[in-house]
């Protein structure tokens, strides 16, 4: 049986109440989101701007290769964290594990990049992303403690620091070297002073203001120090592996929907062809922070439906976001086909607007993601973990197996068609899973009342 917290070293403090309101969170998130999706897409801007798709193409390859290890091994503890409703795990518990299974993704990593031998420029490059992506997922802990305590307000400051900085330096360290890791590394020093000076401050995790000459804060300081401080013992972890292992297997697939078809554009087409590719798939990431933003907000209210068994509300709350997802997917492909090109050579280079054609195919994937984005952020908040790892998988099969036959055949858009046929399987199977879910919301419910 999973270990049960005091009150003295629970999760969060009972004053949880006392957070921000639903619209309040959903705001500063979608500002926080906003901010971080701009600068992310911005470093893509500033690569393309100031070199060529060749070096976009390696930097994409280099975040393929390293970021289905880092959301294997992190096992996507913020939606654990946010979900348990009943504090079932200590917060030292989540640090603990994540920080072993960050070590953990860093040295397999590197163990990849020696087995396909990439040269010692790609492989520098390739460490130099990965240490920056465990970075950012260390600070995601911390950010799934406030996002528990509604305080989406701190994430949202987090990110509106560390976002710009990052691409300040990035882009700094690019223009004055001309040598991508260069870059990558001075975005891995900005990461890691907004997690330093800012995440993991107790100012920042604590639910309240705390006064310096006050004595109640003081001791609310310590108490807090505690909470926040890492456990090793080897028992929680063991539970909270077997317990987080799907959720870390989905995210693992749900990355390599993504990057899939761009193991095959290398391998096919060229590093040139990956670099137009992932410059025009991240335009998709305009209706992602939004999307982002809205499942990140209603996340925990979507758990606490789910576990006091409010089927009718679970339900209506989640029809409210496809809803959202399909107004916001058809206006993307409305410009897409209206201004691609010139949004294209704005944004980019000519080289790139010259296959806006291909910008609508992938806002009608990026409007089928919106909808599974909802449907997983609802699987998730219902703890339906298990049941994920056969359906994104499927996906992965099929993106796998229609890229291999169609890259070489169509070129990119073969890759684009892949991931449809992909993704639009996820969505009905998702879809199923959710059925199932909500079906056995009144035998959750009279467990819950024998075990009472």
């Amino acid at each position: 049986m999973a270990e049960t917290c005091s009150p003295s070293i629970a999760l969060a403090q009972p004053s949880i109440s006392r957070g921000l309101s639903l619209r309040a969170n959903f705001s500063w998130t979608f500002v926080g989101n906003s901010i971080n999706s701009a600068c992310q897409w911005g470093a893509l801007v500033a690569l393309a701007k100031l070199s060529s798709p060749v070096i976009v193409g390696q930097y994409a390859l280099g975040v393929a290769i390293a970021m289905p290890v880092i959301s294997l091994t992190s096992l996507q503890l913020r939606s654990v964290i946010a979900s348990d409703v009943r504090e079932t795990y200590k917060f030292g518990d989540y640090l603990g594990f994540r920080l072993y299974s960050t070590g953990l993704a860093l040295l397999t990593i590197l163990a990849i990049l020696l087995v396909l031998h990439s040269g010692p420029m790609m492989t520098l490059l390739t460490f130099t992303i990965g240490v920056s992506l465990a970075i950012e997922n260390i600070s995601d802990v911390y950010y799934a403690r406030l996002q528990y305590i509604d305080r989406m307000d701190r994430i949202a400051k987090s990110q509106m620091l560390r976002a710009p900085l990052s691409l300040l330096a990035m882009g700094l360290g690019v223009y004055l070297t001309g040598n991508l890791s260069w870059g990558v590394a001075a975005m891995v020093l900005v990461r890691t002073a907004v997690l330093l000076g800012y995440d993991l401050r107790v100012q920042t995790q604590s639910s309240e203001p705390l006064e310096s000459n006050s004595p109640a804060s003081r001791i609310e300081f310590e108490r807090l120090k505690e909470i926040l401080r890492p456990r090793w013992e080897l028992r929680p972890m063991g539970r909270l592996l077997w317990l987080a292992l799907p959720l870390g297997i989905v995210a693992m697939l749900v990355n390599l929907n993504v990057n899939v078809p761009r193991y095959f554009i290398q391998w096919k087409l060229g590093t040139r062809e990956l670099g137009i590719y992932s410059a025009l798939a991240f335009l998709m990431s305009a209706g992602n922070l939004l999307v982002s933003a809205l499942a990140q907000a209603v996340f925990v209210r979507l758990a606490r439906f789910y576990a006091d068994g409010r089927r009718r509300a679970f339900a209506f709350l989640l029809l409210k976001l496809i809803a959202i997802g399909t107004v916001l997917g058809a206006g993307g492909i409305v410009v897409a086909w209206v201004a691609g090109p010139r949004l294209l050579t704005i944004l980019y280079r000519p080289e790139y607007a010259a296959e806006s054609r291909l910008l609508v195919w992938f806002m009608v994937v990026a409007w089928i993601g919106y909808l599974g984005q909802f449907m997983g952020c609802a699987m998730t908040s219902a703890r339906l973990f298990v049941e994920q790892i056969p359906l994104f998988a499927l996906g992965v099969v099929t993106i796998g197996a229609g890229s291999y036959w169609l890259v070489p055949r169509m070129g990119l858009q073969g890759a684009i068609v892949a991931s449809m046929a992909g993704v639009l399987i996820q969505l009905f199977a998702s879809a199923g899973v959710l059925a199932y879910g909500l079906i056995k919301i009144p035998e959750l419910r009279k467990e819950a009342t024998t075990l009472a």
